[in-house]
């Protein structure tokens, strides 16, 4: 029997869903590791994020998105898992692309939750 593990996934910002296209991209861990020397490694915490382009739809609410400091971004994927990110805001370059509507969008936050 076959299972579903990729497929359409669900953004919402503050509970604003997004149209989105393409991938999702969020980090599958709260820490990264590095090998010091063999059988030792130091470890970082990795900052919370949702990366995604979105359409610039109508009634979109960029300044929402462009100005809040302590929004709730919801990842939803096609396999029944969620990706919370709590206490979230806008980094790096918002861009816009007239010919084909996207905004390129990146968010890190204070928590980042698999639900």
């Amino acid at each position: 029997m076959g299972q579903k593990v990729a497929g359409t996934c669900y953004i919402k910002v503050d509970g604003d869903q997004l149209v989105i296209t393409g991938g999702v991209e969020v980090p599958a861990s709260d820490v990264k590791r590095e090998t010091v020397v063999k059988g030792y490694f130091k470890e970082e915490d990795v900052t919370p994020f949702v990366k995604v382009d979105a359409i610039k739809t109508p009634g979109l609410d960029l300044s929402k998105i462009t100005k809040g400091t302590n929004l709730t971004v919801t990842a939803e994927f096609k396999d029944g898992s969620s990706y919370v990110l709590s206490g979230g805001y806008a980094v790096d370059d918002i861009t816009f692309t007239g010919d084909d509507g996207k905004l390129s969008l990146k968010f890190e936050g204070i928590s980042g939750d698999w639900q």
